[in-house]
């Protein structure tokens, strides 16, 4: 590794180091990219998921703008019938690969290094060699690494495990089969996020009975309802009376619950316990098919945060629950992403990709490379993107969904990105407008979006700063 000299330093080769060095190898042809991953093999955290891992947003939209995933098809079995398939971790590992090994690497402007992890100060070093190198980096060290992804494998638990107690991760249990005297009679499953729905839906799809499942769940969250999230053709007028909903509740809301109890009533945002009023929010989807799985489980437990499981004892700082004898605890307890104080995204030498549009990911990384490559001054591409906060409560909804507003509507009045943005996969609403043929009655509706937009952002600035007052105060 020595005499490494490049123009962008991408630390982190998953979702989003990926778009950003995808992009930056169509905007700009003099630039050289060198990525830095502690994984094996490219896809970030995807490859430390667990085996039955699928993404809860349509393929469509996830991935490179360069290479379409998954093949644009209609589920027709399963809890997502009727809606466009979801990728798994399986396909999403192989397809970055695939991406590294067909384009990046022939392309002679990429230099992979994998098994690598990134010091500081523009310094690496081989996990398996130790040796350390140093790096020329001409333009900018790009951070992909920022929110910390957090999965069962990685993640360290933050409560106590006693000796004796049996306890797996999500990615354990598909092996159970090969060990059939450990088939635990009962489960209890801790954690309330993704991790833990897959986790419960899977056991149900299983054969597991709901009966046989203890689920414990600090905090209710809510979710967006899948049908709202197809970007096809097929679903167009849907999917954009959805953010016409979305805008109106948002324009008459007086408290951030407001909005999404408000979105409930139109099947826009679903929530697991009608009697229980969620406080979280991470942006999940499900459908109504996963939905009335989940809600299958009754054995719910609502204590708060876990400090500690023993055999057959979960301990509370309220109070300990029993469960059954042959339990065995599943730790769906990751937190995912980190919650951080955002920090401008371009400054002097260095990227830090963020959020501009929550909760995309993918586009969001590729959105900055094209602001990285077309427009001169760090300041004028933090104008054109602000970066939003990653939501963690329903509380802060309210700002992420202003931030991503102002942004779209920043983008819509720059040629250069609308343009660009008409023909890039991982901008769900950009392609499918553009292919609208002229004279077509549903622009009346897109008519309507503007509308309703304007109407809220007022109300938007209002429930921003309200989230924000204790803060301050």
């Amino acid at each position: 590794m020595a005499g490494i000299e490049t123009d962008y330093l991408i630390i982190g080769s998953g979702a989003v180091g990926m778009a950003f060095a995808d992009t930056m190898l169509d905007e700009d042809p003099d630039a050289h990219i060198t990525i830095v991953d502690q994984h094996a093999k490219p896809g970030g955290h995807w490859n430390d998921s667990y085996p039955f891992v699928a993404l809860h947003q349509p393929a469509s939209y996830y991935g490179l703008n360069s290479l379409p995933l998954g093949n644009d098809q209609i589920d027709c079995t399963g809890p997502n019938k009727g809606y466009y398939e979801l990728a798994t971790g399986t396909e999403i590992c192989a397809y970055y690969e695939k991406v590294m090994n067909t384009r990046f690497l022939p392309s002679g402007r990429v230099t992979y290094l994998p098994m690598t992890i990134y010091l500081g100060n523009s310094r690496i070093s081989s996990i398996l060699s130790g040796k350390e190198s140093a790096v020329n980096v001409r333009r900018k060290v790009v951070d992909g690494t920022f929110y910390n992804t957090s999965v069962p494998a990685t993640h360290t638990r933050k409560f106590t495990v006693a000796a004796g107690t049996r306890i797996a991760i999500p990615n354990d249990l598909p092996g159970l089969w090969k060990r059939p005297d450990e088939i635990p009679a009962h489960y209890a499953i801790l954690g309330a996020g993704k991790t833990a729905m897959d986790a419960v839906v899977w056991l149900l799809r299983s054969g597991v009975a709901p009966q046989d499942i203890t689920w414990v769940r600090p905090r209710e969250t809510w979710m967006f309802n899948r049908a709202n999230t197809q970007f096809g053709p097929e679903f167009f007028e849907q999917a954009i009376r959805s953010q016409i909903s979305l805008m109106q509740a948002a324009a008459t809301a007086q408290t951030a619950d407001d909005i999404f109890l408000t979105l409930e009533k139109t099947d826009y945002m679903l929530r697991i316990d009608p009697d229980v009023l969620p406080t979280k929010f991470h942006f999940p989807v499900t459908s109504h098919g996963e939905l009335d799985l989940m809600r299958s489980v009754t054995r719910v437990i609502r204590k708060g945060r876990l400090t500690g499981i023993e055999p057959a004892r979960m301990l509370f700082p309220s109070g300990d629950e029993t469960v059954p004898e042959d339990t065995l605890f599943v730790d769906c307890t990751a937190t995912a992403v980190s919650v951080r104080p955002t920090r401008p995204q371009f400054e002097d030498g260095l990227i830090t990709l963020q959020m501009m549009h929550v909760p995309l990911v993918a586009l969001n990384a590729s959105v900055a490379a094209f602001l990285e490559a077309n427009f001169d001054t760090d300041e004028e591409k933090n104008t054109l993107g602000e970066v939003s906060p990653f939501v963690d409560s329903t509380l802060q909804y309210p700002l992420a969904l202003l931030t991503t507003t102002m942004n779209r509507v920043r983008w819509s009045m720059s040629k250069p990105i609308s343009d660009w943005l008409s023909t890039k996969r991982l901008d769900p609403t950009g392609p499918l407008i553009a292919s609208l043929p002229a004279g077509d009655p549903r622009f009346a509706l897109l008519g309507e979006v503007q509308e309703a937009t304007r109407a809220a952002i007022p109300n938007l600035h209002r429930l921003a700063a309200m989230a924000a007052a204790p803060a301050q105060g």
